[in-house]
């Protein structure tokens, strides 16, 4: 199988499952935001869940990821399984380690650590404490996010993507729990919804167990953390840390400047943050998970050329559906928020201030994902260095950006902020890989975003005329919204696919082709 279907199988596999990991997520958050609305609580629960999510970020899905995924590739094919499941126990072994003794010193420097990303929250009587109270409860979620990463990577190099894909449902349906059925045990209520997270963690380690033991991982204690590859795996890390986590970092630093706004803004950036996520989950964190053991295997085989056509092929994917991607969400933004959210304590006053925070991250995804793919290219090539130096200049450019667009534009001013630095990062990365390496392709990837203009407009046309036969202001009657809004999407992507198609985009083309060979091959069956 070419490098090219191994990609496309895998991100179809990571996609679907995804996709449904999204779709518990969204109805997690319409729980969450019917309960309990956007304001104190909300805020003071998704600031506690920052730093726990972020370092998951660090240790777990970034650069752990990125520095053992292409490290355990090349002792699993140049020294075999049996070297291959030794290195994986000694590697959990170490990680699970460190991670208690961070879960442990976050319990017990809480309040510092809140009273620092959060600062504005203290001219709120209580809003401190409760941030504290839950930063506490959900903190050792890292320790859980770290383990579960870390056989995601084992079971992803093996070829099996599909229960680390879906194992999100599991946490997404653990705190549907929390707000809905613990959440009335507990005063502060928003509690509930803490202890659904750290639930949620724990059974989602619990699940990969059963699949690595099939592939021979029992995953035992191994202290031998002298080792060599742990070396080179721990060498990697320390500068990815930074490198590839920089949007969550921006992340950080967008709800610490929101700490400093109106009561709400925390919740509105959260909300609108997890929409515009819902893609992204779905395609652009599928390819990047996909697309890192190909070019693993290519920079191994020092076939940089390889390497170059898997960079290609990915840049061109990202480009034909982040663009539609993000165009619809700009487009239905208030029809969606109106439709999932708007309820309870969630207004129409809230929908708004979600919408245009929404509107303002989604060109964003474009550029994300770029940088999503391009920055597991220089993991494959060993090298963790650039994408760190590059960080800090884009954390700059968001800090400085943030503080001057909040005095005008409120939360939504830092959605602008966020969204412009993220810019900033995937052109200086791919500029610095194309200095690394040689020409990687951007006129032909130039050429590709061009081609789609026309059928992005065609887009647009269909779901601005379909959106007007909504009535967004009201929950009477959500579900003729519901239907209209259906019917938006659908028209809109299937206009956008036809109009590809006669626009001779490749890209489309090849995607309904190889969708139309699986469906003839399901036929014969």
């Amino acid at each position: 199988m070419s490098e090219k279907k191994t990609i496309s199988r895998a991100t179809g596999v990571l996609g679907g499952a995804t996709l449904l990991s999204r779709i518990t997520g969204l109805m997690r958050d319409m729980v969450v935001g019917r309960i309990f609305g956007a304001g104190f609580a909300t805020d003071a629960f998704f600031m506690a869940f920052t730093l726990p999510n972020l370092l998951r970020r660090f240790f777990a899905e970034g650069s752990m990821t990125a520095a053992f995924v292409p490290t355990f590739s090349a002792v699993l094919h140049k020294q075999g399984a049996e070297e291959a499941r030794r290195v994986a126990r000694i590697c959990f072994t170490a990680l699970g380690t460190v991670l208690l003794l961070v879960s442990l010193l976050g319990v017990l420097a809480s309040p510092w650590v809140v009273s620092l990303i959060g600062p504005g929250f203290g001219d709120t009587a209580g809003k401190l404490l409760l941030t504290d109270l839950l930063n506490r409860i959900m903190f050792p979620y890292i320790l859980f996010a770290g383990l579960l990463a870390l056989a995601s990577g084992i079971l992803n190099v093996n070829d099996h993507y599909f229960t680390p894909a879906v194992s999100p449902v599991i946490l997404n349906l653990a705190m549907i729990a929390g707000a809905a059925w613990l959440s009335p045990l507990f005063d502060p209520p928003i509690v509930g919804v803490a202890l659904g997270v750290l639930a949620g963690g724990l059974l989602q380690v619990l699940m990969q167990w059963p699949v690595l033991a099939r592939r021979g991982y029992g995953l035992g204690l191994d202290f031998s953390f002298r080792d060599p590859t742990l070396r080179r795996i721990a060498v990697l890390m320390v500068p990815g840390i930074a490198g590839v986590a920089i949007y969550q970092i921006n992340v950080v630093i967008t709800r610490l400047l929101a700490s400093f706004l109106p009561q709400g803004s925390v919740s509105y950036l959260y909300y609108g943050q997890r929409l515009f996520e819902f893609p992204q989950g779905v395609f652009v964190v599928s390819l990047a998970q996909a697309v890192l053991p190909a070019m693993s295997r290519q920079a191994a085989a020092e076939d940089i050329e390889g390497l170059k056509q898997s960079l290609d092929f990915a840049l061109k994917l990202i480009t034909v559906v982040t663009l539609p991607a993000a165009l619809g969400l700009m487009l239905c933004a208030t029809p969606i928020y109106s439709v999932f959210f708007m309820g309870g304590a969630f207004d129409y006053a809230a929908v708004k201030q979600t919408s245009v925070a929404l509107i303002a991250y989604a060109p964003g995804l474009y550029f994300l994902g770029m940088a999503r793919v391009v920055v597991p290219t220089f993991y494959a090539l060993q090298d963790t260095r650039t994408p760190v130096a590059i960080s800090f200049w884009t954390l700059l450019i968001n800090a400085l950006l943030g503080v001057g667009l909040m005095q005008f534009y409120g939360h939504v001013g830092l959605a602008l902020a966020l969204t412009l630095a993220t810019c900033c990062n995937a052109f200086l990365l791919v500029s610095a890989l194309r200095r690394k390496i040689g020409p990687i392709g951007i006129k032909s990837l130039f050429s590709c975003f061009v081609r789609v203009l026309v059928p992005l407009a065609a887009m647009a046309v269909v779901v601005i005329y379909m959106l007007k036969l909504g009535q967004w202001s009201t929950a009477d009657d959500r579900l003729r919204n519901g239907l209209v809004l259906a019917l938006a999407v659908f028209s809109g992507a299937l206009v956008y696919a036809v109009s590809g198609l006669l626009c001779k985009v490749s890209e489309i083309s090849e995607g309904w082709g190889l969708l139309r060979s699986r469906l003839t091959r399901k036929k014969r069956r």
